[in-house]
């Protein structure tokens, strides 16, 4: 399939107000849990993008009952599903096209006792192994398969067990789908070493209300009861934090006027004092950010003196999904910065495009890149380049807004995947984005 590219003008201030879309992360896992009851599930406040619609078209195969009620939100009841779906070759194709398709063998296993997934694909920023899911399923009783010839995991069991589970990582999608697959194990489950983002604590509070039994949300051990039966539930999913630090990021560079609407403020952790740190003025109004016009921000340096770093880590550390975003933020601040990118060892290898616009980056190795900040004394330049994943295609985007002249930016359908309607709504902002068919 082709991808659309982005032809970008850069270095004009935006101003305006703009809303998040609801998260990415959270959607993924909360469409999930609609196969776990015959009842009808209701959500709202989800992100029409790439990845969601091929989760939505993944849960239609299944015979999953879908409907449209507005813009962002659906119903979903699984009464009568066809399992066969999972053995055909459709299934097979679409579902190795999101990563977030790993997230069915939970409900399915917890309610049917099968679970079938083709290795599954999503962003190449390094090697993201799936041992923490499959570990936790065998824990809690199920038997496991690997075809290596054709690619597929495959699960079955006539009875999950709770028992005790010490996951061997902290993974937001692995904690998701064994909590799933555990709401309907018989007797208790105790998590440990679970992840605790936002997303998860959403996710738990979503099952609690299908009539799970789920206690020690938002900590790293969670206490699970198994119950027989799940049922219907309505459920609100929270803007995306990503794009919120996304817009930070952005308004920041550009020196943009731009009011970040409805964000859920105290959701959204240590994101906003990280983003203080490079210097910026960050206004909170209720449950909106304003962030003002940056004449200049400065990178703050520890108290001794030393440089500054940046790394990412599991919740309630910053999330590897800005760390793209802090970095070409840095290029125009004042100081440098140490970019510490612990979690993905691919993540960072888009830097040599920033460093053709002009970026003063050094990228020390797969890990980490120093970014010795211009002030603002030297424009990046408009280059044509290709976005490699979701986050670095934002990033690059970014760094085109903030540059003189006309860039290109190739394969920006990874950005759809995650960013609804990007180049529409910074557009409004006073964006001058056009998007090339191809």
């Amino acid at each position: 399939m082709a991808s659309d590219s982005f032809e970008v003008i850069g270095g004009y201030s935006l101003k305006g107000e703009i809303t998040p879309q609801g998260a990415k992360n959270e959607a993924l896992q909360v469409l999930c849990t609609t196969l776990l009851t015959s009842d009808v599930v209701t959500i709202s406040n989800i992100p029409d993008i790439i990845d969601v619609r091929r989760a939505i078209f993944l849960l239609k195969g299944l015979g999953v009952k879908v409907n449209r009620i507005s813009k962002d939100s659906y119903s979903f009841q699984s009464d009568d599903l066809n399992l066969e779906y999972l053995y055909s070759s459709n299934f097979v194709e679409n579902a190795q096209k999101i990563r977030g398709s790993v997230m069915l063998v939970g409900p399915l296993l917890a309610r049917f006792g099968k679970a079938l997934l083709p290795k599954p694909g999503g962003d190449k920023i390094g090697r993201r192994r799936l041992d923490t899911h499959f570990n936790g399923f065998i824990k809690l009783g199920a038997d496991f398969k690997y075809d290596k010839k054709n690619r597929i995991f495959s699960l079955e069991s006539s009875e999950l067990k709770g028992c005790y589970i010490l996951m061997d990582e902290i993974s937001v999608t692995g904690t998701a789908n064994v909590v799933m697959a555990a709401v309907m194990a018989k007797g208790t489950t105790q998590i440990y070493n679970a992840a605790c983002e936002p997303y998860i604590q959403q996710l738990c509070k979503m099952l609690n209300r299908m009539g799970a039994k789920i206690k020690g949300i938002g900590s790293n051990l969670l206490i699970i009861k198994g119950v027989k039966k799940m049922k219907g539930t309505s459920h609100r999913i929270l803007p995306d934090m990503i794009e919120i630090g996304s817009f930070i990021g952005l308004a920041a560079i550009t020196k943009s006027d731009i009011t970040i609407k409805n964000c859920a403020v105290n959701e959204l952790g240590n994101i906003i004092p990280i983003f203080k740190k490079f210097g910026l003025q960050i206004e909170i109004k209720g449950d909106d950010i304003h962030i003002p016009p940056q004449k200049n921000y400065e990178i703050q340096s520890f108290i001794d003196g030393s440089i500054m770093t940046i790394y990412d880590s599991p919740w309630p550390g910053f999330s590897p999904d800005l760390m793209s975003i802090i970095l070409v933020m840095a290029i125009q601040a004042k100081g440098s910065v140490l970019i510490h990118q612990k979690m993905f060892e691919s993540r960072l290898f888009f830097v040599d495009k920033l460093i053709d616009m002009g970026a003063q980056i050094i990228l020390c190795d797969p890990h980490r890149a120093t970014v010795i900040g211009l002030n603002r004394k030297h424009q990046l330049k408009g280059i044509s380049m290709t976005s490699p994943d979701i986050r670095a295609g934002v990033a690059l985007l970014i760094a085109a807004l903030s540059a003189k002249g006309k860039s290109i930016i190739h394969n920006v359908n990874q950005i759809d995947r995650g960013y609804q309607n990007i180049d529409e709504r910074l557009n409004a902002l006073g964006a001058k984005i056009i998007r090339i068919k191809n």
